[in-house]
């Protein structure tokens, strides 16, 4: 979303990205009701990720039609702290607690909406280096999209291990959690970056960041 907000200030790495195609497994709204009931209803909303956030509102608000009171929130206390709160945005470690709990009847992985509606990846973050970094420093910037490249390498060729190092963190089994990190993808191919734009293009439409968000600024 920075990028979005502010696409004069940076380069995006050309193969680099955190993005899913299909479900995701740990960007969630969960809820009381079906998504499509949400209307006028109290939904928190995470604070750890502005990208996740204008997902879910672009989810709810142009999938579903539908516009609910929005508040920022923890995930995990919602539901205790007001009986009126009918939906919840939870991200990451917070989102693979709620998913194994029965608090919510209802839960939507945000990922695997966006690619059943767009036909595309969902690209939750990208490698943004400062416009300025990039003119003075070109062989160093290409040097640190080499080395991501490579920690994707080794920590693929790590996953059963780092598996068994994290799991129990958020009451997983080992399994599950390997199945959870296999599904996460880092390459920035052209559908991911067809994606983006598409993202992007609905902030513009809704007025959340300004036309010149789109091409795309690669650095190359």
């Amino acid at each position: 979303y920075e990028y979005a907000a502010h696409p004069e200030k940076y380069r995006l790495l050309d193969e680099v990205s955190i993005s899913a195609s299909g479900a995701v497994g740990s960007v969630f709204l969960f809820s009381t009701c079906e998504p499509v009931q949400l209307n006028d209803r109290l939904v928190i909303l995470s604070g750890q990720s502005s990208t996740s956030v204008s997902l879910v509102k672009i989810i709810l608000e142009e999938f579903y039609h539908v516009f609910p009171r929005y508040r920022k929130g923890s995930a995990l206390d919602a539901h205790n702290e007001d009986a009126n709160v009918s939906g919840v945005l939870a991200i990451g470690d917070e989102a693979l607690l709620l998913a194994q709990s029965n608090i919510y009847p209802h839960k939507l992985d945000l990922g695997e909406i966006w690619y059943e509606r767009t036909s595309l990846p969902f690209v939750f973050a990208v490698w943004a280096v400062r416009e300025e970094f990039c003119r003075q420093q070109p062989e160093m910037v290409r040097k640190i999209e080499l080395e991501l490249q490579r920690c994707i390498r080794q920590g693929k060729k790590d996953l059963q291990d780092i598996s068994s190092k994290v799991a129990g963190r958020v009451s997983m089994s080992q399994d599950a959690c390997y199945q959870y990190l296999r599904g996460i993808e880092y390459d920035f191919g052209p559908q991911k970056k067809k994606s983006l734009e598409r993202f992007i293009e609905y902030l513009i439409a809704r007025e959340k960041t300004e036309p010149n968000a789109v091409p795309l600024r690669i650095f190359i």
